[in-house]
């Protein structure tokens, strides 16, 4: 869908105007946050400074600022501003742009075309982008939630430059509060900790913000309104999260990590968020046996016993109630030993079996269930271990001529400072069978 309000035609008078709408910078230095990008060294302020502004794509939540930008970018280039919409807009629409921006190319301006999630664009419509960049009949200017790198094409990133928005942090938040008191002429009818609450409502997003301030400004109240009694008037903003999204990724990443980082609270929040967000509790039970196997291993076995134990417990009693398993789990993870010793030998020993191809066992541990097998040296020399001094016999197991690799190297940490111990007891055994 093509916005019929783009810089070319005059906004509707008269009417109501929402907050947002009123409060929307007039230039990039009334642009509250997103110094990353837009200050005095940023890669916005260098590209007009400089005079060479190229196609951007603008990652971000909701709420941050992408599409004013987009907007206060073409009032600074003098170029006629066009938003589209990605879910909207099709190839018919499209064309109807691009015919419409090479004609204002050859009257002598150019054309800032505004993508509103361009990630919702197919391949084959992506590619359509690109013969009017290289010929300068538009400046791509394109915005996405999701991560570019994973939804857009590569040839659209490579004549694009990624700038990362950021959810507006509560001092941010607090400045775009007191400017929308100034345009109302009045404070709103809340208290300190309120105020408070109704930042963290907005959950960084700055649109989010301006209609709840929206809303608060239009009641009639004796005295203002203390946290809980605004709380009872608003709902929450839900948090961002997308299951199939990017922020599932995250997500499950600080899961993780704070797991492997032993930090039961940082594991605990994670696993909440995700939760509160609507994630399936399997798929985060499944990746909690994996943490258990990958991070822990050997060095506390019984953590994949009791993560499976869990699993087994919610699929017993269900969510909610069940969610507590997955808790006491995360819980119980954090503060176990950790040792990745059975992973990276795993590793090393699948890279060893890639590059020793096909060699075969050594004939002496192979059986020989008949005669002509065992003329064939199958079996000859095997030493029974049961029968040898201390139950080993320190025989070879790699094919022949293969040196023999150190794939498990156990950790000085829980279960595995003694396994470690028999590695040690087993290799001095070797060593003196050699010998």
């Amino acid at each position: 869908m093509v916005d019929l309000f783009d810089s070319g035609a005059a906004k509707p008078e008269g009417g109501h105007r929402p907050l947002a709408d009123r409060l929307r910078p007039k230039t990039l230095a009334e642009v509250i946050g997103q110094a990353q990008v837009l200050g005095p060294d940023g890669p916005l302020t260098v590209m007009l400074q400089s005079g060479s502004l190229g196609s951007l794509i603008f990652w971000g939540p909701p709420g941050v600022g992408k599409t004013t930008i987009a907007r206060l970018l073409a009032d600074e280039t003098d170029l006629h501003f066009v938003q589209i919409s990605a879910i909207f807009s099709g190839v018919p629409e499209l064309r109807k742009v691009f015919e419409a921006a090479k004609i204002r190319r050859q009257n002598g301006r150019g054309t800032l075309l505004f993508v509103d999630e361009i990630h919702r664009f197919n391949k084959a419509q992506q590619d359509g982008f690109l013969p009017h960049m290289e010929d300068g009949t538009i400046l791509l200017v394109g915005a996405t939630t999701e991560n570019p790198s994973f939804e857009l094409n590569a040839a659209v990133l490579s004549r694009s430059q990624v700038l990362v928005l950021e959810r507006l942090p509560l001092a941010d938040l607090e400045r775009l509060a007191q400017r929308a008191e100034v345009e109302l002429g009045r404070s709103l009818p809340i208290n300190g900790p309120a105020r408070e609450s109704l930042l963290e409502m907005a959950d960084g997003d700055g649109r989010a913000l301006l209609n709840l301030i929206e809303q608060v400004a239009a009641w009639k109240v004796d005295k203002p309104l203390d946290g809980k009694a605004l709380s009872a008037r608003l709902m929450r903003r839900a948090a961002q999260y997308d299951k199939g999204g990017d922020a599932h990724y995250n997500l499950i990443s600080a899961l993780h990590k704070s797991v492997r980082g032993s930090d039961p609270d940082a594991a605990l929040y994670w696993l909440a968020r995700m939760l509160e967000g609507g994630e399936d509790p399997r798929y985060l039970m499944r990746r909690i046996t994996r943490m258990a196997v990958e991070d822990i291993g050997l060095a506390d076995p019984q953590a994949q016993a009791i993560c499976l134990q869990s699993w087994e417990t919610y699929e017993r009693l269900g969510s909610p109630e069940g969610e507590l398993a997955l808790a006491q789990a995360v819980t119980y993870l954090a503060l176990a030993p950790k040792s990745n010793a059975a992973y990276v030998a795993y590793k090393a020993a699948r890279a060893a079996a890639k590059q020793t191809g096909s060699a075969p066992p050594p004939k002496h541990i192979l059986n020989a269930p008949t005669s002509m097998m065992k003329d064939q040296g199958y079996g000859a020399g095997y030493a029974y271990d049961h029968d040898a001094e201390d139950g080993f016999s320190g025989q070879n197991y790699f094919p022949d001529g293969m040196a023999r690799p150190q794939l498990y190297q156990p950790v000085e940490r829980g279960f595995e400072r003694d396994l470690k111990k028999r590695l040690d007891y087993f290799e001095k055994l070797r060593s003196t069978r050699k010998t």
